[in-house]
């Protein structure tokens, strides 16, 4: 994501670019394909509520911006309520076919194992979270940084016409959406509360993917925690997280209350294929199905996938990296992606985007500096770069906490949804001059 954003602003404004794409060379066990930019875990943008949402600014930010991320998720975007959900396989094609067809674009289909010399002049690493082991030493041996890493899950994804349609039905929470497709997006599955403690039973007890010995103190990103690890946190904590019963009436039974509501989200424009929204998931493969299988409405499911789990890696990056994403002991190398320490999709390539623009500035021998912390761009990169504290330094997603205060409205604090507009307001003043300078 961050390095197609990247290599895209860079030609956009007439600077070439080698992008160095390992796969189909080397593979991952989380990549099924060799086209750039793959949506290997969800295939939701978030909100996209560029009003009251910090995640729906970021977006705006970066449509703004002429960005190839946003561009191709807008052509290939399915029903998902007030989200922004993409048909995740003709959306790497076309971000592929855009890089591979531009005259400034050559692609080298081969494994950068080590970082690069500094003959090869600006380079921006963009690795991702699954960044192989040799080029996480090669850089961790050049930062004399102890590594940094969490573990992260994927979801399960379900065959569409195997799900039984006489318990489950479509809504979106609370009805959002313009559209009667958005109000619908979702299929909900509903329990009660003896199948519910059922369930979480069998969460506990179910056997879970084994780590390695040096993987055992690895932290979870909470942003993206499986679901048994919330089970363990207590027997209501996935009731009042991804399996609230709120804002959803049973079309089957009206009158009848959930006590939990398991949702799933449509992952590509056919409408074949549904992911379980919220449920990564590291249970072994035998067991997710059993385990899944108690879900009213999935009892027959097929699964297009199960669940898995891996290890993301990341720097400390405000420690290692300058106001310019440059690496501090090797200025010729910014960062970018989720590999700084973002986390999220459109974060990371949000990350890509500024990197590829401060690049193809000192590429034309100028330099641009960041846009301002009232933005959502310009929060995450002062959040990456020194706004976080090296020493707890942990993955962010965007959000309004990252931004500087709103004013006080005379006569008393604003609520909430003023509030965000307020912020939202701000930074779409001060984006667009970031953009004009």
């Amino acid at each position: 994501m961050a390095g197609s954003e990247a290599a895209w602003q860079c030609v956009s404004v007439g600077v070439p670019v080698v992008l160095h794409e390992m796969r189909p060379t080397t593979g991952t066990f989380a990549h099924q394909t060799d086209g750039l930019a793959e949506l290997v875990c969800s295939n939701s943008f978030r909100s996209d509520d560029d009003e009251a949402n910090a995640v729906g600014q970021l977006h705006w930010e970066m449509r703004a911006a002429g960005s190839i991320i946003m561009e191709m998720a807008d052509r290939h975007k399915i029903p998902a309520g007030s989200a922004l959900a993409v048909d995740r396989e003709p959306f790497s094609a076309s971000v592929t076919a855009r890089l591979a067809g531009h005259p400034l674009v050559t692609i080298d289909r081969d494994e950068i194992s080590e970082l690069p010399p500094e003959s090869w002049g600006q380079t921006i690493i963009a690795t991702g979270p699954l960044t192989t082991q040799s080029l996480a030493e090669s850089i961790l041996a050049a930062t004399d940084e102890a590594g940094l890493a969490f573990f992260d899950a994927i979801a399960p994804i379900v065959y569409a016409d195997s799900i039984d349609m006489s318990k489950a039905w479509f809504q979106s929470r609370y009805d959002k959406g313009e559209t009667e497709e958005e109000r619908t997006a979702y299929l909900n599955c509903p329990m009660d509360r003896e199948t519910y403690e059922a369930f979480i039973d069998a969460l506990l007890e179910s056997g879970k993917t084994e780590f390695k010995d040096w993987e055992k103190d690895t932290p979870y990103f909470d942003g993206c925690l499986p679901i048994e690890v919330m089970a363990e946190r207590g027997r209501e904590t996935l009731r009042w997280g991804p399996m609230k019963p709120v804002g959803l009436t049973n079309e089957h039974d009206p009158t009848v209350k959930a006590h939990a509501v398991v949702q799933l989200r449509r992952d590509n424009a056919l409408g074949t294929l549904f992911n379980i929204v919220g449920f990564q998931t590291k249970m072994k493969y035998a067991e997710q199905a059993q385990v899944l299988a108690m879900i009213p409405g999935l009892g027959n499911a097929r699964f297009a996938r199960l669940g898995g789990i891996h290890r993301n890696t990341f720097i400390n990056s405000p420690r290692l990296l300058d106001e310019q994403m440059r690496l501090k002991s090797r200025p010729d190398i910014r960062f970018a992606g989720q590999i700084t320490g973002v986390e999220g999709y459109v974060e990371s390539a949000a990350m890509g985007l500024l990197a590829g623009r401060m690049a193809a500035a000192q590429a034309k021998g100028g330099d641009l500096p960041a846009p301002m912390n009232t933005t959502a761009m310009g929060a995450l990169i002062t959040h990456i770069t020194g706004g976080a504290a090296a020493k707890s330094f942990q993955p962010m997603n965007v959000n309004f906490g990252l931004f500087p205060p709103v004013e006080d409205v005379k006569g008393g604090r604003r609520n909430r949804k003023t509030r965000y507009k307020a912020y939202t307001d701000r930074a779409k003043v001060d984006w667009a001059a970031w953009l004009q300078a």
